[in-house]
């Protein structure tokens, strides 16, 4: 996938992330077999209805299973600093190793984090420099897979007729409310949560600020250089090209980032 493999061992994590792919799964089993391919059969919505709920799950999963698993821009063990960026390092007090400023130490993860942006429990690992777009695309296929859940729900229980060529005796019939209605309940906690998620993602990757920093106050408005939305957003994402942004299986080639903060955590 053109990242390392980044393993967090921490069983509250594992529960975490176990949480996010059961409600994953949930939804790509039954939300297809309930509502997308017997309302297909009675002809209530097209195929291509069918194929985008598909693909917005794999694009969701792929992000997730990604962010769980790169390596969020740990600092190696004796890093090689450049004579030009002196001035641009700091010692950590916590693992006495160079890093460059903006880094932060994880004491989750017990190790620097090159502009880590938070630890995140839900993925079981930092959100840094290296995977921060990651953590973008799986809340964007998040919002996008649960709000698209949520309006199958409503339409399969208020907008179309009852099914009439299904057979009842299967479990997934017979249960159909508790199925819908666990569905339902799931897409809106998701859905709510990611929208607050990544409206405070946007508006940190906007302001060039990191979670981190936002809550120690360390980033004063004057001691930041204002970036165009297009700069800090390609170096987030690694590439100018905006439809790359969207791609989870590519390989992230990160830009020359420059350190505007005087400041550090």
């Amino acid at each position: 996938m053109g990242l390392p493999i980044h393993f967090v061992v921490d069983p509250q994590g594992w529960c975490c992330v176990g949480a996010i792919f059961f409600i994953w799964l949930y939804n790509t089993l039954f939300i297809p077999k309930l509502v997308l391919f017997p309302r297909f059969e009675e002809g209530n919505i097209s195929a291509a209805a069918i194929w985008a709920y598909y693909l917005a799950s794999i694009f969701c999963v792929i992000s997730l299973l990604r962010a769980s698993t790169a390596d969020p821009g740990k600092l190696k063990d004796s890093p090689k600093i450049p004579l030009t960026e002196k001035e641009l390092w700091e010692l950590c007090n916590k693992c006495n190793m160079m890093r460059p400023k903006r880094s932060h130490h994880c004491s989750r993860c017990g190790h620097c984090v090159r502009r880590m942006d938070h630890h995140c429990p839900w993925i079981n690992n930092c959100v840094g420099e290296d995977n921060h777009w990651l953590f973008l695309q799986l809340c964007f296929y998040t919002q996008l897979l649960s709000g698209y859940t949520l309006i199958l729900d409503f339409c399969h229980y208020y907008y179309f007729l009852p099914l009439g060529t299904v057979n009842w005796d299967l479990f997934i019939f017979r249960h159909e409310l508790a199925l819908i209605r666990a569905s339902t309940f799931m897409g809106i906690i998701m859905f709510g949560g990611m929208c607050s998620l990544f409206y405070t993602q946007i508006m940190g990757i906007l302001t060039d600020t990191t979670t981190i920093e936002k809550m120690s106050n360390c980033c004063e408005e004057e001691s930041r250089a204002r970036k165009p939305w297009q700069q800090t957003f390609s170096e987030v994402f690694g590439t100018r090209w905006k439809i790359l942004w969207f791609i989870p299986f590519r390989h992230r080639r990160p830009l020359r980032v420059s350190y505007y903060f005087a400041n550090h955590v």
